[in-house]
C-alpha cells in the first residue's frame, strides 16, 4: 500500500510532540492502514475516531474466528490462549447475556457506593508510605494495591491473596519469560481457586459479583461454571493490571508537567474526573517518553464487505482500532498534543466503545480519580526519585516500578 511521505505507519518511537504530529498527518491522509503483523497476518489499523466508533458499534465485525482458533489473532506477539476463552472474545447473543449479568454487579451505582472505601484504603496506603519514609516504589505500594483491594471487594475474593493475583495475572498474560508448563500450572491453580470460591458462594451467597454469577442460574438467566470462570478470570487478571498502570502513568504525567501538577494540587477533587480522562487519552505522551505508532485493541473479523469512511474492509479481513490515533484525532480533540487535565470533552477510546466497551470502566475510572486525588492531597510535595520500569514479558507491558519521594 502506497502512503504519502511523512505518513508512514507503523513508525518507530519519537518525541511525543512529533508522534502526535505524525498521527495527525496519517489521520488527514487516510482512515486506516493495512499492516502485516508478526503473528496472524494482515489487519486494518483504524486511525480516525469516528471510523473507530462506527466499527466498534457494528455487529458485522466479530471475534468468533479468533475464539474458536479458526484464525490466529493478528498481533505483535502470540496472543495468550487464555484470553481467547474470555468474554472479550464472545459475540452477541452470548456476549450480550454475559455482559448484562456482569454489568448488574459493576453498575455505576455500585461503584459510587464503593468510592468511600476506595478513599479510605488509598489513605491507609498513603499512611504506610509516609510512615516508612525514604524512597518508595509507588507501583506495588499504591498503584497495584488500590485496584486489587477494590476488585477483591467487588468479586468477594480475600485481598490477602493479592500476591497470588499478581502472579496469576503475570502468568496468564505472559508473552515471554515463562515456560508453557509454568503458565499451565498457574492457570490450573487459578481455576481450582475460583471453582472453590464459586462453590462456597452457592452455599453461602454474599453481596458480591461471584455470588451474583453463581446464583444467576436460579433466575431467568443461567450460567454454568464454564461461563462463570472466564468472567472471573478476565476480571482478576485484567481488572487491576491496566488500572494500576493508568494510575502510575497519571502520577508520572503530573510529575512531568509542573503547570498541570500545580493546577491539580490546587483542586484535586474538582479536577479528578477530567484529569483521569486526560490520563487515559494522553498520559503516556505526557510523561515525555518517546511514543511510536502501530498499536491496536483486540481485532475483529468482517463477516461481510463493509465500507467505513470510504475504505472497503472485505469479508474475512481483520480490523483493529488504534486508540492512540483515535485519541489524538484533530476532528474531535482540540490541541491533541496538549496535556490538559481540565479538558471538558474527551472522546478517547482507551476503554473501547460500543458492544465491547470495557466492563470495568466505571470501576477503573473511580479508582483512577480517587488514586490521583488522594495522593496529591496528602503528599503535595511528591517527586520522582528514579526512572519508571516496564515489563516487556507481559502482553499489557505494565509499569512495574516508579520510585518516588517527597
Amino acid at each position: 500500500m502506497t502512503t504519502t511521505p511523512g505518513t508512514e505507519y507503523p513508525f518507530a518511537p519519537v518525541p511525543p510532540a512529533e508522534a502526535v504530529e505524525h498521527l495527525g498527518r496519517i489521520i488527514a491522509d487516510r482512515p486506516m492502514t493495512k499492516m502485516t503483523m508478526p503473528y496472524g497476518g494482515d489487519v486494518w489499523l483504524v486511525h480516525r475516531n469516528a471510523a473507530a466508533r462506527e466499527i466498534l458499534s457494528d455487529r458485522r465485525f466479530v471475534r468468533e474466528p479468533f475464539r474458536t482458533g479458526e484464525r490466529v489473532v493478528p498481533f505483535f506477539v502470540p496472543f495468550p490462549d487464555f484470553l481467547r476463552g474470555t468474554l472479550q472474545f464472545e459475540d452477541p447473543p452470548q456476549h450480550t447475556k454475559l455482559r448484562k449479568l456482569v454489568q448488574k454487579a459493576i453498575s455505576p451505582k455500585r461503584v459510587r457506593e464503593m468510592r468511600d472505601s476506595a478513599v479510605a484504603f488509598a489513605n491507609e496506603l498513603i499512611d504506610g508510605m509516609i510512615g516508612r519514609g525514604g524512597v518508595r516504589d509507588l507501583v506495588p505500594e499504591y498503584s497495584l494495591a488500590l485496584p486489587i483491594e477494590m476488585l477483591s471487594n467487588l468479586l468477594g475474593v480475600p485481598s490477602s491473596d493479592r500476591e497470588k493475583f499478581e502472579r496469576w495475572s503475570s502468568s496468564t498474560l505472559a508473552v515471554a519469560g515463562k515456560t508453557e508448563a509454568e503458565v499451565a500450572a498457574d492457570m490450573a491453580e487459578l481455576a481450582a481457586y475460583m471453582t472453590g470460591l464459586i462453590a462456597e458462594r452457592r452455599e453461602e451467597p454474599r453481596d458480591d459479583l461471584l455470588s451474583a454469577l453463581a446464583h444467576a442460574r436460579d433466575r431467568d438467566e443461567t450460567l454454568t461454571d464454564a461461563e462463570i470462570l472466564p468472567i472471573a478470570f478476565i476480571l482478576i487478571v485484567g481488572g487491576f493490571d491496566n488500572t494500576a498502570t493508568f494510575l502510575s502513568t497519571g502520577v508520572l504525567a503530573l510529575l512531568s508537567n509542573d503547570e498541570e501538577r500545580a493546577r491539580f494540587a490546587a483542586d484535586p477533587d474538582g479536577l479528578a474526573a477530567t484529569a483521569a480522562e486526560e490520563v487515559l487519552r494522553h498520559g503516556g505522551f505526557a510523561t515525555g517518553r518517546p511514543a511510536g505508532g502501530g498499536g491496536g485493541l483486540v481485532p475483529f473479523v468482517a463477516t461481510e464487505d463493509v465500507v467505513v469512511d470510504g475504505q472497503l474492509i472485505a469479508k474475512g479481513e481483520a480490523v483493529s482500532i488504534d486508540p492512540s490515533a483515535a485519541g489524538h484525532d484533530p476532528a474531535v480533540v482540540t490541541e491533541p498534543a496538549r496535556f490538559d487535565i481540565g479538558r471538558p470533552d474527551n472522546p478517547h477510546l482507551t476503554l473501547s466503545h460500543g458492544l465491547h466497551h470495557c466492563l470495568g470502566a466505571p470501576l477503573a475510572r473511580m479508582e483512577l480519580q480517587v488514586g490521583l486525588a488522594e495522593l496529591f492531597k496528602r503528599v503535595p510535595g511528591l517527586r520522582l526519585a528514579g526512572e519508571p520500569v516496564f515489563s516487556r514479558d507481559v502482553l499489557t507491558q505494565p509499569m512495574t516500578s516508579l520510585p518516588v519521594t517527597w
